[in-house]
């Protein structure tokens, strides 16, 4: 695998982190060069700003390049003004990354990150995604100046798809109709958080060249799964995601998906247009 690797974290919940695991993952990220780190949300339990503190300090201690989005779990629990008037302020006090429309770009990767969690909504469960079609076409539309070759990656919360047999949801709002026109802007992975268990698995609903990924937690909130995430590593025909476990003392390689990887996005002349959005993508309302 020569061309490029991540690291993606999600879910490390401080507050109830996993805290052994959280200075292993460290030690593994320092011990292995990438490209960059990406946590994927919910670095914190209830939003309080002890949480915040200690998730930023261990954010701080990893290499860099970083990128961090936030999670259902970022908005300050207990505070319904946060939650309806600034919910994801404190996430961007203590970390410094934007809750909203944040990107890394380099020659090899290009990831774009959109809010997913929501501070309220109109349904009993305020855990649960949405993702609006504004929101959706921005993202797309970004994606689709990524520099030719580069991996193309979207990186949200809640996953937009549902993997069967997850032990829970994320039950997003307009999920579908986002990962497809996510798979028309060139996507080659949509990262995600939210269920604490690691998953690879083709979008359905497009050209199957573009793939949903689950990560792990690295807190005590295990549902059947360890503590683990996920290393990427591509080259020009192949993505290898493997889940990176906890043993008990440490960390080491467990489950592997090897995923064909989308050759439109590596020619200038078959990759999407820049200027012009796609019929799905230019439908969206």
């Amino acid at each position: 695998m020569a061309e490029g690797r991540l690291l993606q974290f999600s879910d490390v919940h401080f507050g109830v982190e996993h805290k052994r695991a959280c200075a292993a993952a460290l030690d593994y990220a320092h011990a292995q060069p990438s490209d960059l780190i990406l946590i994927t949300g919910d670095i914190t339990q209830k939003g309080l700003p002890g949480e915040f503190e200690a998730a930023a300090d261990w954010i701080r201690a990893m290499p860099e390049p970083r990128f961090v989005i936030v999670g259902n779990h970022d908005v300050p629990y207990y505070s319904l003004a946060a939650r309806l008037f600034h919910p994801w302020r404190a996430f961007e006090t203590a970390t410094g990354y934007p809750a909203h429309d944040g990107e890394f770009v380099s020659d090899t990767v290009m990831v774009r990150g959109v809010v997913t969690a929501r501070g309220w909504q109109a349904r009993p469960n305020w855990s649960k995604g949405v993702i609006d079609l504004d929101q959706t076409r921005r993202a797309a539309a970004a994606l689709r100046q990524a520099p030719v070759g580069a991996l193309r990656i979207l990186a949200c919360h809640h996953p937009l798809i549902e993997m069967i047999g997850a032990p829970m949801t994320g039950d997003v709002k307009r999920g579908d109709a986002a990962a497809a026109i996510f798979a028309e802007a060139g996507v080659d992975l949509i990262t995600t958080g939210h269920v604490h268990v690691p998953f690879a698995l083709p979008i359905d609903l497009s050209d199957r060249c573009s793939y949903a990924i689950g990560c792990g937690t690295l807190s005590h909130r295990e549902r059947g799964a360890p503590p683990s995430f996920n290393q990427i590593e591509w080259s020009a025909r192949e993505i290898v995601v493997t889940v990176i476990a906890w043993d008990g003392s440490g960390f080491a390689p467990a489950e592997t998906w090897r995923l064909p990887r989308r050759q439109d996005t590596r020619h200038r002349e078959s990759a999407p247009d820049p200027a012009l959005p796609g019929a799905r993508e230019a439908a969206a309302v």
